[in-house]
């Protein structure tokens, strides 16, 4: 989880939500990701996705079959349901995503009886780490905000 906080870090750097992701196969790590929304624009561009990418062009395939993914964020939708088609058997995840999160929180994709593949999920992982990251980035972008309405109000004036 720790090789995933670092990629969020590298999101934070960007002014990107900060949320990474690695898979690991044989205990080496053959993807990694980090969220790109804002920079690529598009809506595409989550870590999980870049990460299962990354990780499927190394396995010269699209299952990953016998790789872990950890990720910092509970899985949205669209990463649950590419890591069901990508028949990866293992997620890790750090914080729960209480808007969207599909491994559990809102509902769980990973584990739903009627796919073909299933998961075992493991969450809370380094939670007040990964949990820290995502406050504080969005803490921060509040106060942005708010000195930059100050500042507009102060040019109007």
């Amino acid at each position: 989880m720790k090789l995933a906080i670092k990629e969020a870090e590298k999101a934070k750097d960007l002014g990107e939500v900060p949320i990474g992701c690695v898979v690991i196969f044989q205990d080496q790590v053959i993807g990694r990701g980090y969220n790109q929304r804002e920079g690529s624009q598009q809506a595409s561009a989550h870590a999980e996705m870049i990460a299962i990418k990354e990780a499927c062009d190394y396995m010269g395939s699209w299952r990953l079959e016998d790789c872990t993914l950890y990720v910092t964020l509970e899985p949205c939708p669209m990463c649950a349901g590419t890591i069901v088609q990508s028949r990866t058997p293992r997620v890790v995840y750090g914080a729960p995503d209480l808007k969207a999160g599909c491994a559990g929180t809102l509902m769980n994709l990973l584990q739903e009886d009627r796919f073909n593949h299933r998961c075992f999920v493991q969450n809370g992982v380094l939670l007040d780490e990964c949990r820290e990251l995502l406050t504080s980035f969005f803490q921060q972008l509040r106060e942005q905000k708010r000195m930059g309405n100050k500042s507009s109000k102060e040019v109007e004036e």
